[in-house]
């Protein structure tokens, strides 16, 4: 995964990794069809498990940003046990969490793969005590759930011989400069993600690495076809030089609603992508949810992160922020789940979503908010007020409101201390006919 170690490279990253879509080679109505799951799902868990875990160090950039010597790095191999692995228990506490698809790291930036390649490279099942593939499993649960699967998938490599980039031996070519070196490891990343294709099938590959190289030289056109030729309805994110169908933001909830069709922001759940020791900077179940809540407002998805432990434990932290958010989706989804984003910013000072037939208005209030709340600009008559969960029916005031002038009045509705939700409580406003919001500058117009 990136990591902004320099606050420079970490404003390039955020520049490349956040793409608008006129700058996409896929054509959003073309794909529209396709993307109707991934619009509506919401919530993704994103899994970081991989070696780094062993030593709880930073996944790959460890050794990248000489944290550690790549040597030490690669002996993490001898201690990946997976003793505790459960496939299925992972897939419970996904499915517990809301989530409607997950990503799992098939391979990160280090070159070990999770799943038995045939390619002469690391993976878990021919170099660590694990001695298994451990992605046909999972898959396996969580489509018996009916939880959409996701790939990563590094496309650098920095492990590998024929990998221009960081090697055993810190040397560096340039792919122009040994083409018969840059296409041997061309051969080998496609001959992984074919592996990855026709062995798993996902739902979704989550690309990662393309900053290193341009769409020609990651052959991206042919990675994407080679996939849609298997799956023609398996979905690609964004990194991959121009050629995915959405865009994904990571660690940083933008402030407005991103001009893109669809994108997902991936989060973690305390600092780090990967298991590490030390790392007890844990977001709290109020804080996850008033994020995603952000998320969900501005049209995007969440892919909340956890990091399993070498032995495939997860640690209670993460359990906890997934089941605690679990418990408040559950009690919330029609306000989430299948909604549109929510109305612009300034009409009302929190997060909003919108019923697909764009007739019911959901508010959330922020923190343990009560008394009154205040909504400006609805031009719609509201036929019923019902708390989220609860079914409370609440009442409101129009105030203001001028029988000759298009300006609508404000509208005040009454939170009693009794409605309120212990992290964040949704409001469902039934509405006359779908949203009409006054956008002018007031008088006579």
């Amino acid at each position: 995964m990136f990591k902004r170690y320099a606050s420079l490279f970490g404003l390039i990253i955020c520049c490349i990794s956040f793409k608008t879509f006129s700058q996409q080679k896929t054509d959003p109505e073309t794909i529209r069809p396709k993307m109707a799951w991934f619009e509506d799902a919401k919530l993704g868990i994103f899994i970081h498990w991989g070696i780094y875990a062993v030593n709880g160090i930073d996944e790959s950039w460890s050794f990248y940003n000489k944290k550690i010597s790549w040597p030490d790095y690669m002996k993490q191999l001898n201690g990946f046990t997976a003793s505790k692995y459960d496939p299925a228990a992972w897939a419970d506490l996904i499915k517990t969490s809301g989530a409607r698809y997950a990503v799992l790291t098939t391979k990160h930036h280090d070159g070990v793969a999770l799943w038995n390649t045939k390619e002469n490279h690391y993976s878990i099942a021919k170099n660590t005590p694990a001695k298994r593939d451990v992605l046909t499993p999972f898959y396996a649960e969580l489509r018996k759930r009916d939880i959409k699967v996701g790939a990563y998938f590094s496309l650098i490599d920095w492990s590998h011989p024929d990998y221009p980039g960081f090697l055993k031996d810190s040397s560096r070519y340039k792919a122009a400069n040994d083409t018969a070196k840059w296409n041997k490891f061309r051969s080998f990343f496609q001959s992984q993600i074919n592996e990855l294709s026709n062995q798993f099938n996902p739902d979704l590959f989550w690309f990662d690495g393309d900053w290193e190289h341009s769409a020609a030289e990651w052959e991206s056109e042919k990675v994407r076809s080679g996939i849609l030729a298997r799956n023609p309805n398996a979905i690609i994110n964004g990194r991959l030089m121009g050629y995915g169908d959405y865009d994904t933001p990571e660690q940083n909830v933008p402030v407005s609603r991103p001009k893109f069709n669809w994108w997902e922001l991936c989060m973690t759940v305390n600092n780090n992508w990967g298991f590490q020791h030390k790392d007890t900077n844990w977001k709290t179940p109020a804080q996850i949810i008033a994020l995603f809540a952000d998320v969900v407002s501005h049209g995007g998805n969440l892919l909340l992160d956890i990091g399993p432990r070498e032995d495939g434990s997860i640690p209670a932290q993460e359990v906890t922020v997934l089941k605690e958010l679990g418990s408040w989706n559950k009690k919330h989804s029609e306000a989430i789940f299948g909604t549109q984003a929510g109305i612009p910013a300034g009409h009302f000072y929190g997060p909003t979503t919108i019923s697909k037939d764009s007739t019911t208005l959901y508010l959330f209030l922020q923190g343990h908010t009560q008394g009154q709340i205040m909504i400006k600009g609805l031009s719609n008559q509201i036929k019923d007020i019902t708390v989220v969960g609860k079914g409370t029916k609440l009442t409101h005031q129009v105030v203001g409101k001028i029988s000759w002038s298009p300006v609508p009045g404000l509208i005040y509705i009454d939170v009693p201390a009794m409605s309120i939700d212990k992290y964040m409580t949704v409001l469902a406003l039934k509405l006359d006919k779908p949203v009409s919001l006054y956008r002018g500058k007031g008088g006579f117009e």
